[in-house]
Formats: C-alpha cells, structure tokens, sequence
C-alpha cells in the first residue's frame, strides 16, 4: 500500500520543487509504475521532478529528516524491479538533461543523471570520439541508470562495464550532502574509492546526479559478421581464435540459440533471416581497428580459417551500416521478441567462459526434466561468460492463460535450480541487471555471512535510516 506521508513533509518536497517539479497525478505517474515486461507494478503517494542537483538534495534532505523512503528512477529499462516503487516517494532524474561539459584532451564527457544513452553517443560522435557501451535500451537508458546498475551491454569484452567507463560522479548522499566526485583522472590512490561503491549500488548509497564518462577514438574500421555454428562449445573454440587473431581487436562476441532467432523473425516486424539455412546456434561476432580496413581483412582471414577448421556453417558479413544495424538488431531484440510468447522465467547469469557450454548443456537437461515441453532462448555476451537463460511456457495451448499461470507458478523453484548450477560453477546469479526487488533475498543463500555483514555496514553507515531504495540491497 501506498505510504502515508506526512501532509508537511508534502508541503515541504512541493515548495522545493516549485512549479513542474512534481506530480500526483494518476496519468503522469502511471508509465512510471510499470516495468516495461509488466511483471512490477507499483505506487507512490508522490513524483519528484528535481532539475538540478541541489534540487535533489533538497528533497533528499526533507526524506532524510523525516524517515521517508525513496525510490530513484532513470529510463525505467530496470529488470529486476529496483526502479518501481512500493509506496515510497518516488524521485525521478528526467529532468537532469544536461551535458555539461566536454574535453578531448581528457577524453572525458560530464552529463547529467537524466541523459539518455544516445545522447551520450551522439554528443561523443560530435567530438569525433566514442563512449563505448551498447545497450538494446539506449533510447531511454539513462547515465543515472547505467552507472547506478553497473550495465554491462554489447563490449564488455573490449571495454569492460559501467566501472570501467567512469572517471568521476556527483552524487547527493542519503542525508542530503552533495559529493563532488567529478574527477577525471586515471590515477587517483587516495583511499578508498568512494565512485566505485556508487556505482552499482542501484540507488541504496545516494543518487547519482552526474557522472564523468571516459571517451575512446572512433574507430577506423568495423566488420559485423553473423556466423552460423553447430554448438556453444564451437563457438567457445571460434572466440578463443577470434581474439588470437586479431590481437585484441574483437569488439564483441554474442551467442544465440535459433529459437530466439525464431522469434525475432516471427514477431519483430522487419526481421530476416540472416543466413541461407537454418543452424543451431548462432554468433555475431564484431571486430574493430583503428587502422583502415584492417577489421575487415581481420574478419575475413578469421571466417575463412574457421570454415576451414569445420568451426563454421555459414557466414554473412554486413557490407553497409544498414547491413550491420540489421544483424545486430536480431541480437537486440531478443528480448522483445519473446514478449508475446506468454510466461517466461528470466535469468541474467554469468560463469566463466570455460563453463559456459557446459552450463547450457546442463541447465538445458535441468529445465526439460523440471518443466516438460518448456522452450529455452539462450542468448547473451559470450565473450565475457554473461548468458541470458530464459525458460519460456510450452507452446501448447497458445491465448490460454492457464498454461501462463501453470509456468510462472514454477518460476522460483525453476530458478533455484538454475542458480543452483551457476553457484556450483563458480558463476553468480546478476551478471549485468542487478539485484533489484527480484533477486535481494535470493542472494543471501549464495553469499557468505561475512561478505553479507561487510555490505550491510557500508550501507549502515551511509544510509543510517534504510531511506534510499530501502528494498534493494542488503
């Protein structure tokens, strides 16, 4: 049920905002209470709207002197619900749209919390430079977002994720103080590293108002291949080559079963098949140089070694940027694609490389025996042992909410089973979307009581009262 704030406390978070920096109103607030799959939904007694980070400040000052609990939300892209709230106030970082500054000698781009992906993409194209994270939701992904999740996206294996890409943040602590972190050093070893326990922290430590990302040359050349494979294990075997060769230049590597591709061509209007014949599974690989036409060379001495090998069934590689748009499309659709399919449990786990065949050979034995006539799309960031593990309602009885309900009634223990398996792997059960409000207390059964009680202290220290996204976390 939605809170019970105290009518001063609304006065107070009103007369801070001013005109347009809050709502209560049902229409404004409802596409804010929903996550995009429908699986949350939410409510809140209030919307705050702040535009500057002394705004944020303010409100979070007020909620901190009088107990209130927050819940911050960016792009509302979340997947494991941390963004939608359950009765607290509700703190929206849409308005924090500017990009404040920019510097090519520091290679560093500083933009607001509310600045989608794309707009950071396009402003770092302006620069004639790169930020390199790729997500499916970089519409509405927004820095707030992605640094408070540490999202992992398309070239974590080049790159590596939302840590890697920060130099500094401004951040409002739960009691209301501001932190100007917005360095942009590489080298800075003066205790500890107050960005790096933001970042991550999905909203529980402080909201990020800002953030200092780290930019990269654009690239002089790019090659996008869709490559047809019989098997994870071959296309383990093709990533090992992949990166021998190339010396470093493969800029992504991801692996999908044909039922996912299936269902990109069957629901996701525009699709097309990218290879002549059907394969079991499916890899698009991306190299990258900044040497001209050099990934492209690479591309082509690693698909001809590979069908030498036996390693390939087919290949197509995108001649245009159009071509390789629509190759990466599929992989980023895979999601969508299976929205219309009916109840799905979703899993966002990693392991290491090495394991990740055996994973899915043995998740797979594991999910056919617990829920016969179930459909699995595996897909995900092979390169870096991050594999998307959806277990999908069996096709029979298609319009029926009966077999919905049957499948998501199983969902829990299905996933223990899954976790289970990744746990004795070595793996963990977030690879890249967090913990949210769906994976909180399952992570205590995976974590020690040590490593809990060191987390538990940070958050008791900085946020003494529980006030900040008090769901999430531990």
């Amino acid at each position: 049920m939605t809170a019970a704030v105290p009518a001063d406390v609304l006065s107070r978070l009103k007369a801070v905002l001013g005109e347009g920096g809050w709502s209560q109103d049902p229409e404004r607030l409802a596409p804010k209470l929903l996550e995009w799959r429908d699986r949350w939904s939410g409510e809140t007694p209030f919307l705050a709207l702040p535009k500057t980070t002394a705004d944020v400040a303010a409100v979070v000052g007020i909620c901190f002197e009088s107990a209130t609990p927050i819940t911050t939300q960016g792009g509302n892209t979340g997947l494991v619900g941390g963004q939608i709230p359950q009765g607290e106030v509700l703190l929206s970082t849409e308005r924090l749209r500017t990009i404040r500054e920019s510097d090519t000698f520091d290679d560093v781009l500083v933009a607001e919390a509310g600045v989608t992906l794309t707009a950071v993409h396009e402003a770092s194209a302006a620069l004639r430079r790169r930020f390199p994270l790729g997500l499916a939701s970089e519409g509405s992904a927004t820095v707030g977002g992605f640094v408070s999740t540490n999202a992992g996206g398309t070239q974590v294996l080049r790159y590596g994720m939302t840590r890697n890409l920060v130099l500094g943040l401004e951040a409002v602590l739960p009691n209301g103080e501001v932190w100007n972190g917005l360095k942009r050093l590489r080298k800075d070893n003066t205790g500890y590293d107050l960005k790096q326990l933001l970042i991550g922290a999905e909203g529980t430590l402080g909201v990020v108002t800002a953030a200092a990302l780290k930019l990269y040359p654009v690239m002089a050349s790019r090659a996008v291949a869709m490559i047809g494979v019989e098997s994870p294990e071959v296309a383990i075997q093709l990533l090992v080559r992949a990166k021998d060769e190339t010396g470093g230049a493969v800029e992504a590597f991801e692996l999908m079963g044909r039922l996912g591709v299936t269902f990109a061509l069957k629901n996701i209007a525009g699709t097309r098949d990218p290879l002549a014949q059907a394969h079991p599974w499916y890899v698009l690989a991306e190299f990258s140089s900044g040497e001209p036409g050099s990934a492209e060379a690479s591309m082509e001495r690693f698909l001809a070694s590979g069908l030498e090998a036996g390693l390939i069934g087919d290949a197509v590689v995108a001649q245009t940027d159009t071509q390789a748009k629509a190759l990466w499309a599929i992989r980023e659709n895979q999601s969508p694609a299976q929205k219309p399919e009916g109840a799905t449990w979703k899993h966002d786990v990693s392991v290491p490389v090495s394991q990740v065949a055996a994973f899915l050979t043995q998740a797979d034995a594991a999910m056919r025996a617990f829920a016969p006539g179930c459909r699995i799309a595996a897909f995900g960031h092979v390169g870096d042992g991050n594999i998307h593990y959806d277990v999908l309602r069996p096709a029979t009885g298609m319009g029926d909410s009966a077999p919905d309900a049957e499948h998501a009634a199983k969902r829990d223990a299905g996933s223990r089973i899954v976790h289970d398996l990744v746990a004795s792997m070595g793996g963990s059960i977030s690879a890249e979307h967090g913990l949210g409000s769906m994976k909180t207390e399952e992570a205590r059964r995976y974590k020690s009581a040590v490593e809990i009680e060191a987390l538990s202290a940070i958050r008791r220290a900085l946020d003494p009262k529980r006030i900040m996204n008090p769901r999430v976390l531990f």
